[in-house]
């Protein structure tokens, strides 16, 4: 019998049990009380985010986005459902320094948990300085006021889509790591990043896409046959997220436990399946060809980075590869020449700050000065 394609239980199609504790550990600790700060408020995990960390009474939710119909949005649920948490709603721009300033000087946020960011792979294909300028100096910026403002933890929601990067997205939020990283170095802001992989039903992400596609009728599209990827539900991926804040001391780079990959081609099987429908039967799969910037496998770490349990099984800490903390200096400067004109070049000159070696982008860079 068909069901109702969008009361799907989609944390089923994981394949295994979703990650959640019945108990926080340390999490309360650090939030109860605390001026709170999400970017990217209005977005899947920062949505989730505000709600979560409304469960541990901050003594005030600072909602920033740049989006004020999500934002609104978030705002109403917090109201309704936690009257006693004070909430603030922020529509600023995250690459906007003086608007950043004015928040940081106004509400002293004490946590920030930072989650803007431009994420789609195809279209920031096709917007490389759009992601640039949001992702890394967006970062930059929100990072060092949060370090020169004296918060206490500062949290960077990363990708796997950073590791061994084979789009501009990707290799905007390996660069903002390395950010984080430098910022991190004699910091009495304790950062950390946590990087984790696809989230389901993400705005945007393949679930939702299926489900449309799903109600139409199908067919439901998939790049390759042998595309997998790591998956979390929303709730468990920021429910984790929070524990690592309870775990950072400062420095650290976590992942999360995703399980194992689970190909896309099977996760559209299992929807269909899961709508009391037949693969192949009812609603056709129809394989379309991999888009620009994406790989058919990701990877959660790099070869050279090594991996430690943490005090909860479920997350790990990589200890970040050595970082010549001139070079990237010298490096970002030179991206920052970066003009519209100058978009094809875009992915070789952030590989080449990735790499962070003495060849730094000033040999060879006239075309950006």
């Amino acid at each position: 019998m068909k069901k109702d394609i969008h009361g799907l239980d989609v944390s089923r199609l994981l394949g295994r049990k979703p990650v959640i504790i019945s108990k926080l550990y340390g999490a309360s600790d650090y939030i109860r009380g605390q001026v709170v700060l999400i970017t990217g408020a209005g977005g899947s995990i920062g949505s989730e985010l505000a709600l979560q960390v409304a469960l541990h009474q901050p003594g005030k939710l600072l909602l920033l986005g740049h989006g004020e119909n999500s934002i609104f949005s978030v705002d109403l649920i917090l109201k309704d459902r936690f009257p006693d948490v004070p909430v603030e709603s922020l529509i600023v721009d995250i690459q906007d320094e003086l608007q950043l300033r004015d928040v940081f000087q106004r509400y002293k946020p004490q946590i920030v948990f930072h989650a803007a960011a431009h994420k789609h792979v195809p279209l920031m294909e096709r917007n490389r300085i759009a992601a640039i300028q949001n992702n890394i100096w967006g970062t930059q910026n929100v990072a060092t006021i949060a370090k020169q403002s004296g918060a206490r933890k500062f949290i960077f929601i990363s990708t796997d889509k950073a590791v061994y990067p084979a789009n501009v997205m990707g290799a905007t939020k390996r660069v903002s790591e390395m950010i984080i990283q430098q910022l991190s170095e004699n910091s009495a802001t304790q950062f950390a990043v946590v990087r984790f992989g696809n989230v389901l039903e993400s705005r945007g992400s393949v679930i939702p896409i299926f489900k449309k596609q799903l109600a139409r009728g199908g067919p439901l599209t998939v790049s390759h046959p042998d595309m997998v990827r790591y998956f979390m539900s929303i709730p468990e991926a920021v429910h984790l997220v929070l524990q690592a804040g309870s775990l950072s001391k400062g420095g650290e780079l976590f992942i999360l436990d995703m399980g194992e990959p689970i190909q896309i081609v099977e996760l559209a099987r299992a929807l269909i399946r899961e709508a009391g429908l037949e693969p192949d039967k009812d609603i056709a799969i129809q394989f379309i060809g991999i888009r620009p910037g994406e790989k058919v496998k990701e990877s959660l770490t790099y070869d050279e980075e090594r991996i430690a349990p943490s005090a909860n099984p479920h997350i790990s800490v990589i200890q970040p590869m050595p970082l010549n903390t001139d070079i990237l200096s010298r490096n970002l400067k030179q991206l920052a020449k970066l003009t519209p004109q100058d978009a094809d070049r875009a992915m070789q000159l952030l590989l080449r700050i990735i790499a962070n070696n003495a060849d730094d982008l000033s040999d060879g860079n006239e075309s950006a000065e």
